[in-house]
């Protein structure tokens, strides 16, 4: 029976491993046809009325500047329309801010001295509540407001990275993700030397990949050495985060889908919890536990000297369908519960999200277009609101009004 066991369990781990190896060709190749080996993700250019909403002044003003060769030039397609990069309407809000010192926190909104940097960690104990979805879109929205924003993958599986321009497997080398800014031996590095530029101008990003589980294994070990010095696992994240603190407004962390180390490392290093829902009775159900847990858990770090002073907690309504009656009967639910504490605004289930994201896109980045207008307008409308409302608990947190 033993050796009849050791053969069934070694016929598994071939197996796992050659689909392992098919599954990581095929990426690859797909990889190659769709992004070519020296190729980049590149994010589109805006309107000049776009661009104009962007900033907070008129297209006319806007188009007045370019004429008298002030600021960043646009590019001018045959038709005469003027179009800007994200890059070129960062520079005209610094260009704004100089120009009018007194508005310069409406054209450039980075924090002001005694502002802290805000950390807004998303986190879910159950996968499929679109956790890594709502940290894209959150990050996006803050850099196209005109934040400096840091994304972290926390995430081994690496779906936030792989959405904004970076592959996992291809692309990283060891100590390439935050593991190599918190790990407890000789090889940690400083996170200044992990953060790499995105595509996306004013978003930066620190990537994930499996490399992240290691934590979760020498944590263990290292929580037993009592001969080992540094910093205890709950404030790794932190401490590394506080090296780069002054070159962002905010930093959005997207956690595992599970309660380990690293998210509690994160909901340490976090100054807000945004925590997803989508609101079927499983999911509810599941949450509950993992409130249950996360309670008990954090109580534990709280008294080994772990800061848990948060600015705000949300739940953050996720694929909402809100003419499904069972739906909208947990909303209301979680709403009588938890009061303020969920989001006025929740994140509409949407075929335009879905279908962007099989491109590695999300609608701030496609042609309006690309997809039905009324399915666009209504799914980014819902987006920004909820967005909005996590940027008013930030701005509430800064003492802005």
């Amino acid at each position: 029976m033993g050796v009849l066991d050791n053969i069934s369990v070694s016929t598994t781990d071939v197996r796992i491993e050659r689909h392992a190896n098919q599954l990581s060709r095929q990426l690859k190749l797909l990889r190659d046809k769709l992004f070519p080996p020296l190729s980049q993700k590149t994010l589109r250019t805006f309107s000049s009325g776009e661009a104009a909403q962007m900033i907070g002044v008129s297209d006319g003003y806007l188009r007045q500047l370019s004429l008298d060769g002030k600021g960043p030039q646009p590019d001018l397609a045959q038709n005469g329309r003027r179009s800007y990069t994200l890059g070129q309407i960062n520079e005209l809000r610094h260009y704004m801010a100089k120009l009018k010192p007194k508005d310069a926190l409406s054209y450039q909104p980075w924090r002001r001295p005694g502002e802290k940097l805000q950390t807004v960690a998303v986190t879910n104990f159950k996968g499929g509540s679109a956790k890594t979805t709502t940290t894209l879109y959150l990050a996006q929205y803050l850099a196209l407001a005109g934040y400096r924003v840091l994304a972290i993958d926390l995430d081994p599986q690496a779906s936030l990275s792989s959405m904004l321009g970076v592959q996992p497997e291809f692309d990283l080398s060891e100590g390439d993700t935050l593991y190599g800014a918190i790990r407890y031996d000789e090889g940690r590095k400083p996170l200044k030397e992990i953060v790499r530029k995105t595509y996306f101008d004013g978003l930066d990003l620190v990537p994930g990949n499996l490399e992240l589980m290691e934590f979760e294994h020498e944590t263990p070990r290292a929580l037993n050495d009592r001969q080992r010095p540094g910093e205890l696992f709950f404030r790794r994240v932190g401490v590394a985060i506080a090296e780069v603190e002054a070159d962002y407004d905010i930093v959005v962390i997207d956690c595992p889908p599970q309660l380990g180390y690293l998210t509690l490392g994160a909901v340490c290093a976090a100054t807000s919890l945004l925590i997803t829902i989508h609101p079927q009775m499983v999911d509810v159900a599941s949450m509950s536990q993992f409130l249950l847990m996360t309670s008990d858990l954090l109580s534990v770090v709280r008294k080994a000297g772990g800061d848990l002073q948060h600015d705000f907690i949300k739940y953050v309504v996720t694929r909402h369908e809100p003419f499904d009656a069972p739906q909208s009967q947990i909303v209301a639910l979680l709403r009588s519960l938890f009061s303020d504490d969920v989001l006025t605004a929740t994140i509409l289930k949407s075929t335009a999200i879905a279908d962007v994201g099989l491109t590695k896109q999300t609608l701030y980045e496609i042609e309006k277009g690309q997809v039905r207008r009324s399915t666009y307008d209504r799914a980014l409308e819902s987006v920004n609101a909820a967005n909005g409302e996590v940027l008013a608990g930030i701005h509430k947190a800064w003492g802005r009004a």
